[in-house]
């Protein structure tokens, strides 16, 4: 086997909360590559977020030019993000660095909650270093994820939004990765047995690292690494304010992805039932965005849109600086005068 044929793109994918930080800490303690450097942990993550801070950085600026949040629940959002993929510079960008990590080893591991925004420019420019990318989602109840969120992250999202956000990203992430190696993984499934959930994605994915027996001292550094303690989240509908229409569909479309996580279950059956909920929901949320046309609307009087900076202003004449000088009551009076004068001349 050539190097190139060693070499191994994992990208781990799925809505931010779901246990993608945990799983990519466990790849990377069974020898894969995590690009660095990563950013940093905080009160959000104290064990760390296992994100290399190019890529973050790399996607936040594509986002921000188009106007898509990483929690966006707009349907619409992903035509545009799906289109750098057909940017040559930016493909350049990602090929530049992509190229570079795969020289510092063989199977790397890339996380970014963002990077679903990108799965077609990731696609496209791993097929053009001639490495056939893995794709690992992580599942987890909405209900956990938005309590999860809101403690992390605040109110500024109401929960219905972040509902339907997680909605948006679980159902376009499934649709876009068919075809390719991918494997599922339920959070609570990977807490409880991390063993036989690595075995399986191995398999899977035809990852060595994997599947070659694992080394008792990596073994060891993943039993210290994996908390069943971090299961804190944890929540039901009831607990969130949600509409109920979309409640159901995300509970619906959660069901429906259950057997994406067993054996043998990313059947044409599944695809299809994930289809129709996904049609539903676009046509769910195309409803909302009609019925809340005024709300827009006012909100956008509200900010007042942006201003024209004022012309810079031009400095008095000589004579505006006279008449300046000249006390009020005398200045009508002086403008008689001077009238008069142009008349009789």
């Amino acid at each position: 086997m050539t190097a190139a044929d060693r070499r191994r793109l994992v990208l781990v994918v799925g809505v931010g909360r779901s246990g993608t930080s945990l799983l990519t800490g466990v790849l990377g303690e069974l020898g894969f590559h995590i690009p660095q450097p990563e950013v940093e942990a905080d009160d959000t993550n104290p064990r760390g977020f296992s994100e290399p801070r190019w890529v973050v950085d790399f996607h936040t600026r594509l986002l921000q030019a188009r106007k898509v949040t990483v929690n966006d629940s707009r349907p619409a959002g992903w035509d545009t993000t799906f289109a750098a993929a057909d940017d040559e510079a930016v493909r350049a960008e990602v090929r530049e660095w992509l190229a570079s990590q795969l020289r510092q080893g063989e199977a790397i591991v890339v996380k970014d909650p963002r990077t679903v925004w990108f799965l077609p420019l990731w696609q496209r420019c791993a097929e053009e270093l001639g490495v056939a990318p893995s794709f690992v989602t992580m599942l987890r109840h909405p209900a956990e994820i938005l309590r999860s969120a809101v403690k992390s992250y605040g109110t500024w999202q109401t929960e219905a939004s972040r509902a339907a956000a997680w909605l948006n990203v679980a159902v376009e992430t499934e649709r876009v990765t068919r075809g390719d190696r991918r494997a599922f993984v339920r959070h609570a499934d990977l807490l409880a047995d991390w063993r036989r959930e690595i075995d399986r994605v191995g398999a899977l994915l035809d990852l060595p690292l994997l599947t070659g027996g694992i080394a008792p001292e990596r073994a060891s550094a993943v039993d210290a690494f994996v908390d069943p303690g971090l299961h804190r989240n944890r929540a039901q509908w009831s607990d969130l304010d949600v509409p109920a229409p979309l409640e159901a569909l995300a509970e619906r479309a959660w069901r429906e992805l259950q057997p994406l996580a067993d054996p043998g279950g990313d059947t044409a059956g599944v695809q299809d039932a994930l289809d129709a909920t996904r049609a539903e929901f676009r046509q769910l949320y195309a409803e909302a965005e009609a019925i809340a046309q005024s709300s827009v609307t006012a909100a956008k009087r509200a900010g007042g849109g942006p201003r024209r900076p004022k012309a810079p202003s031009r400095p008095p004449t000589l004579r505006v600086r006279v008449a300046r000088r000249i006390p009020r009551r005398y200045r009508r009076r002086l403008r008689r005068l001077v009238a008069a004068l142009g008349r009789s001349s």
